[in-house]
């Protein structure tokens, strides 16, 4: 994915074990100091600094103050089929307190410290934000999850926010991999009735797999197993009415729903200052029917609904020009250097608060 935009020759950088099996690398290309954080969340499918414009940030923070940290979760690489956002954010809260004490050790004081989310990432912002702190769920099918309470951060970024459910509506559309619409929708249609059964049946404690033929119909790896569940919450067919976990980011979704995310990051109180979010401009994952700049609007005016002190940054939020999805394409220079500008200027702004 993209991996040919980083240095050939490596980057330098420090592994940092933040639990016993899961790691965070700190990418140190300079010997400056650097007492602020930026935690990086890639998409479905990512891992360890493998979204291709990290490399890009991490350049352009060389002159800056700021270090950036790429995670693993127990959902990365082929996992995510099996993941759940409050699991997720979870251990992104045990990522970040680790982070403030290894800054407070090396320089005093924790530092700044900013969520950055691509792809499903940004889910991961807003639900970091948005949901009761600590999680109140007790999953049956994740009997171990202790849920950790999440330290409030000083910025909130995210970057290619998209509808899962949207997508595969698309697909279904359009025809996929050769499959007509009407074949994709008896897929469709078949997974929605298995998964339906599978979590309905109440004496079943764990997830249970679907079937990756199906699945790889959809797109899907061929090597990562979806559960049924994670499959409901991504597809979300009770949408737009009673949306599932993991669709946040649906044009379709009403205002109450809104509500109950994006309107939701100021009572939480999580968020010091701004959340900046920016959508690829050129997004694949997005249908055409989609109008990027009013959903963008939409959000907008969910988080800051009546407040005085706005928490939508209004300034840097928008469209990127021509970014694809991940902006990995090789015509994908320019969308790439907007980005680290837009960032730096956020990053400039928020060293400027206290």
């Amino acid at each position: 994915m993209g991996s040919k935009f980083w240095p050939k020759r490596g980057s330098p950088g420090i592994l940092h074990h933040f639990t016993e099996s899961l790691v965070a690398f700190e990418f140190t290309p300079n010997t400056k100091s650097q007492p602020h954080s930026i935690l990086f969340l890639g998409g479905l499918g990512d891992g360890l600094a493998t979204t291709s414009y990290v490399a890009d940030v991490v350049a352009g923070l060389q002159s800056t103050e700021w270090s950036l940290f790429s995670l693993t979760l127990t959902s990365s690489y082929q996992s995510w089929g099996f993941g759940h956002l409050d699991r997720d954010t979870d251990e992104i809260a045990q990522c970040i307190r680790y982070i403030k004490d290894y800054k407070t050790a090396q320089f005093g004081s924790p530092g700044k410290l900013v969520l950055m989310g691509h792809s499903t990432g940004s889910q991961c912002v807003l639900h970091y934000l948005s949901r009761p702190n600590p999680h109140t769920s007790t999953p049956r099918f994740d009997r171990g999850l202790e849920h950790a309470e999440r330290p409030a951060i000083d910025g909130g970024i995210m970057q290619a926010p998209v509808s899962d459910r949207e997508a595969i509506q698309l697909i279904m559309r359009d025809g996929f991999l050769g499959r007509t619409p009407s074949e994709m929708r008896e897929t469709y249609d078949q997974l929605v009735a298995l998964a339906r059964e599978a979590v309905g049946d109440k004496d079943q404690e764990c997830d249970s797999m679907l079937p990756i033929p199906l699945t790889a119909q959809f797109g899907y790896p061929r090597n990562t197993p979806v559960s049924c569940r994670r499959f409901l919450s991504l597809v979300s067919p009770d949408s737009p009415g009673a949306p599932a976990e993991d669709d946040t980011f649906s044009s379709d979704l009403g205002d109450e729903q809104l509500a109950k995310t994006f309107g939701m990051i100021g009572q939480r109180g999580l968020l010091r200052h701004k959340l900046m979010v920016l959508m690829s401009g050129a997004d694949q994952a997005v249908p055409e029917w989609v109008n990027k700049e009013g959903l963008l609007a939409r959000w907008r005016r969910a988080t800051d609904g009546d407040r005085t002190t706005q928490i939508w940054d209004q300034e840097r939020s928008g469209l990127i020009p021509g970014a694809s999805h991940a902006l990995s394409n090789d015509d994908q220079a320019e969308p790439r250097a907007f980005l680290v500008r837009r960032m730096l200027s956020y990053l400039a702004d928020l060293e400027k608060r206290e």
